[in-house]
């Protein structure tokens, strides 16, 4: 693989975003991916319909959107592991996400199995 670091983040961040529009139905208003050492680092702003926002009021309603949002995108992690095995030719060793209902903004990492970042430095 003799792709930039720069490129391989804008590949996996436009292959998120097409990920969330078939997976989810909408995507994200915008996403950077960051990687660093063994890991890559996705945010994702402006996840949350307004409908949602409306239901962050409350802290039911809060823990409700959070829960679903997460449960989401677990059933989809084989795909995303998929993605970023595809796009960078490491495997994933574990995944974490979180959202945030105020800022509408969700981050993923990506735990590899190798330091990604180190091994894009030794090919330039």
């Amino acid at each position: 693989m003799n792709k930039s670091k720069g490129t391989i983040e804008s590949e996996i961040s436009k292959s998120l975003t097409q990920w969330e529009k078939d997976f989810l139905g909408r995507g994200s208003v915008s996403v950077k991916t960051d990687i660093l050492r063994d890991m890559i680092i996705v945010t994702l702003r402006g996840i949350l319909s307004p409908a949602e926002y409306t239901l962050c009021k409350t802290k039911e309603g809060l823990l409700s959107v959070k829960r679903n949002r997460t449960a989401l995108i677990e059933s989809g992690v084989e795909d995303l592991k998929e993605i970023i095995l595809n796009l960078t030719g490491v495997k994933v060793k574990s995944f974490y996400s979180d959202i945030s209902t105020h800022t509408g903004e969700r981050i993923m990492v990506f735990k590899l199995f190798d330091d990604l970042e180190k091994e894009l430095q030794n090919m330039n």
